[in-house]
């Protein structure tokens, strides 16, 4: 929802002023609610817009923002008559004097619907991270050793609480529900020459999903991570089947216990509607800027056709050979500590397999002139995994990263 509050002089015409704020917002195709000079529902809900309509307001809005919630950038809409645009960078240079964050929305017409329509996803996503409880079933892997996170701030930044459920606990609900009509996943094809023993394990993958979707009810998540390698020794099968689906199904499911995973899936999932395609970069070009991913699970949702093969590394349990459509995809990583954050544009170039590589294997090219690959991947990497999504989301995320 967008709030339209507005500041304006006592010295103009109020009866042309009203005239021209009709019609500039018409102008603008945006659904708002009009608030006018009362202020007492800011910061309440979705995106407020001050709409500087005159110059001589400088005095009255540092008067009224003391009152202010000052949680999130002040947007100083602005259509430059009437000395607007002059108040508004007085305005905004106060905000900076005094340590807050601001932005002056003016320019075109199309240009300040654009940017509006990318402030109002961003602050919806942010909103919707609120009240998440997110799971680590399991401790991290062992191997995840960069891969800490800051619960305090995750909490207080994201609105997002972080809970440890032993993984004791899935083992107990494993135990508690039998093998299923599993038919449905009978029409999947499998790897030519694995289908005996891919078959064989569904029925266990299958009990995996079941149970871990008790534990997601019992303990109220909105996702997960799993430390999904025990359950090669404890089970003799793997967690890929179930967190495709249970991605599919709308939680969040990352691999390997991984925290900042989990959290740069689930700023994914609130910006895109999707959860992502949790991933690790595997070979890397710099000069033809080309990256290849892989991953043993991806959400069935993202997979135009998908068939099932064995986990890569230990050759058993049911992973996931998806292919995802070409065309651009954005990249994403956060840190665990929210003090870094990694977002890129590209595009998926191909779909590939080896036998050499988890299971679902993309070929990514980054935009034209990007340096990520020396900069970031091959210099100061957060962590191996990343969130592969389709579509560009880059604007939206850095919003959101930038509300954070």
């Amino acid at each position: 929802m967008i709030s339209v509050y507005t500041l304006t002089s006592s010295l103009h015409d109020a009866e042309r002023i009203d005239s021209q704020t009709q019609d500039f917002l018409d102008s603008l195709h945006i659904q708002y609610t009009y608030r006018g000079a009362d202020f007492s529902d800011y910061g309440k809900e979705g995106l407020d817009l001050i709409y500087v309509r005159t110059g001589g307001t400088e005095g009255i809005f540092k008067s009224i923002s003391r009152e202010l919630r000052k949680d999130r950038p002040f947007y100083l809409l602005t259509s430059g008559k009437s000395n607007s645009l002059a108040a508004s960078l007085e305005i905004l240079s106060y905000l900076n004097w005094k340590g807050l964050r601001g932005e002056i929305l003016h320019g075109s017409f199309e240009y300040v619907h654009n940017r509006i329509t990318v402030l109002e996803q961003a602050i919806h996503a942010s909103q919707s991270l609120h009240g998440q409880r997110l799971g680590v079933i399991g401790l991290p892997s062992d191997w995840l050793i960069a891969s800490g996170c800051d619960r305090e701030a995750i909490h207080d930044r994201l609105g997002i609480d972080v809970v440890d459920i032993p993984l004791e606990r899935l083992m107990r609900a494993y135990e508690t529900v039998g093998d299923a009509d599993v038919q449905e996943w009978e029409k999947v094809p499998c790897r030519e020459g694995m289908e005996e023993q891919v078959r064989g394990a569904i029925p266990g993958a299958d009990r995996i999903y079941r149970a871990l979707k008790t534990v997601i009810e019992e303990e109220q998540l909105s996702g997960f991570t799993l430390r999904c390698f025990d359950l090669l020794t404890s089970l003799h099968n793997t967690g890929c089947l179930a967190l495709a689906r249970l991605n599919a199904e709308g939680f969040i499911a990352t691999c390997e216990g991984d925290i900042p995973a989990m959290i740069s899936m689930a700023i994914a999932k609130a910006v895109s509607g999707e959860s992502g395609f949790q991933c690790n970069p595997s070979e890397m070009d710099p000069v033809t800027r080309e990256i290849h991913f892989a991953h043993c699970t991806l959400p069935l949702s993202m997979a135009k056709t998908y068939n099932f093969d064995t986990h890569f590394e230990s050759g058993i349990g049911v992973g996931i050979h998806g292919e995802l459509p070409k065309g651009p995809v954005t990249l994403l990583k956060v840190s665990g500590h929210l003090d870094r954050y990694f977002i890129e544009r590209a595009d998926l170039v191909r779909n590939t397999y080896s036998s050499h590589l988890c299971r679902t294997q993309v070929l990514v090219r980054l935009r034209e002139g990007s340096q990520a690959i020396q900069d970031y991947f091959l210099h100061a990497p957060i962590g191996n995994h990343h969130i592969l999504l389709t579509g560009d989301h880059t604007k939206v995320l850095q919003e959101l990263i930038h509300l954070m």
